[in-house]
């Protein structure tokens, strides 16, 4: 597959050995950096960056090669038209070769893969890909890689390439992924989930016995500590519900919620060394038969003005903040995301789950209209793994972020199936 020839890292304005220091010149800022020309090379600022103007010319002068590895784009789809130098590598191509910035292998044998992970540690192993993603390097830079799914051979494989993954360790994150961790981090960051018991329960009568004590009454909520898409989320009001789901419970860690009426809002944030950016807020699909045969299972995203009253997008808002710095002191730096609860008889905003990644929502994140008025959410990710120093007001971004959040409709529908064959993913606006 062909690059577009101006977004090409070999292009004549990169800066190589013997060249002459680049001229200190102002350029002006436009949205598309995939197709910066050479004038936009010319660029270099070498104090810390202060506002979000100068965040867009430093991503528009990018010399990085910064890849996106994954089975499709969906996430971080249009990126690449804020930063230069940033493109994709995917097992499925959706564009049938018709993207600039989309690589795919053309060799591509049946190969049953079990995992996210397993995909991507293949990508990366391929030879196709190696070379791709090592032509024509700028001097001085080694590749950078993000990913939604990897783990410590992902991590092994990436030391041997040579490239930088630019994510918080695979330990760090399984660490954080389960359930019970999430809980135990909110409350101490003070960001409290639904009432419930952490326990484990070998019989249903048991199982009733601790919800009572903890004052959760009968309609229940049980979730192991792994899965997601309401793989693991199981109501239980019966003891005919507990013999459906007794085999995935019985020796498990249990987190036991009460059943609360609700709505579920996905957030997605940026932990990053000036503080923790603050992204829209959107309702979450879950548990539509029509879409997902995992009951409660996300199957989608929408975002409305009226997705949150003013009381409780500021509640949200702390929340949300209040786990970024409970991570942040766990090691954790860069993207996460975080469901949130709002209780539709109280108002009352709890932490749902915690995802540690890029998640599904950030195909809408990153276009929404607060994205477009400043930056991509994601962007700020970049900034914490980059070599670029940087001091805003994250206090300034979060407000004006939070006044735009109703200015703006999107959604997105998730068909799920049993099938091996990978989830179809609509978005539309």
């Amino acid at each position: 597959m062909n690059d577009s020839p101006a977004a090409d890292p070999a292009s004549p304005g990169v800066q190589r050995r013997g060249d002459s220091a680049p001229p200190q010149v102002e350029v002006a800022v436009a949205t598309d950096a995939a197709y910066a020309g050479d004038e936009a090379d010319r660029v270099q600022i070498r104090r810390p960056l202060r506002n979000v103007s100068e965040v867009r010319h430093f991503f528009r002068t990018n010399q990085t090669p910064i890849y996106f590895v994954g089975a499709t784009p969906f996430n971080l789809l249009g990126i690449d038209r804020w930063v230069r130098n940033f493109s994709y590598v995917t097992y499925y191509d959706g564009w049938d070769g018709g993207h600039p910035r989309v690589f795919s292998p053309r060799y591509k044998p049946y190969v049953e893969f079990d995992s996210g992970e397993s995909i991507n540690n293949w990508l990366l192993l391929n030879a196709e890909v190696r070379a791709h993603m090592t032509r024509s390097i700028p001097h001085g830079e080694r590749v950078k890689v993000a990913m939604v799914f990897f783990d410590e051979e992902t991590e092994r494989i990436c030391r041997e390439l040579g490239y930088d993954l630019i994510l918080p360790s695979a330990a760090l994150r399984n660490q954080l992924d389960s359930k019970i961790e999430t809980t135990k981090l909110g409350n101490e960051a003070g960001a409290f989930s639904v009432p419930n018991v952490l326990t484990t329960a070998d019989t249903f009568q048991e199982l009733t016995d601790q919800a009572a004590e903890a004052g959760l009454g009968g309609d229940l909520v049980v979730q192991t500590p792994y899965g997601d898409s309401g793989k693991t989320t199981f109501f239980i009001s019966a003891e005919s519900d507990w013999q459906r789901h007794e085999d995935d419970i019985v020796g498990e860690q249990l987190k036991v919620m009460k059943r609360i009426s609700n709505t579920p809002v996905a957030v997605e944030a940026v932990i990053t060394s000036s503080g923790v950016v603050v992204g829209p807020y959107l309702t979450e699909l879950a548990g539509f038969p029509e879409l997902t045969p995992y009951p409660g299972g996300w199957c989608g995203n929408e975002m409305k003005p009226d997705v949150l009253n003013a009381q409780q997008r500021a509640q949200t808002r702390e929340l949300v903040r209040k786990m970024g710095e409970g991570l942040r002191k766990r090691g954790y730096r860069g993207f996460f995301e975080v469901d949130v609860l709002v209780d539709l008889d109280s108002d009352d905003c709890w932490l749902g789950e915690l995802n540690p990644r890029i998640s599904g929502a950030s195909a809408i994140t990153n276009v929404t209209a607060g994205a477009y008025a400043d930056v991509p959410l994601f962007l700020f990710h970049l900034l914490e793994y980059l070599d670029v120093e940087f001091d805003l007001d994250v206090d300034e971004i979060n407000e004006r972020w939070e006044e735009l959040s109703g200015a703006d409709e999107w959604s997105q529908m998730i068909i799920r199936r049993r099938l091996r064959s990978p989830s179809t993913s609509l978005i539309r606006r």
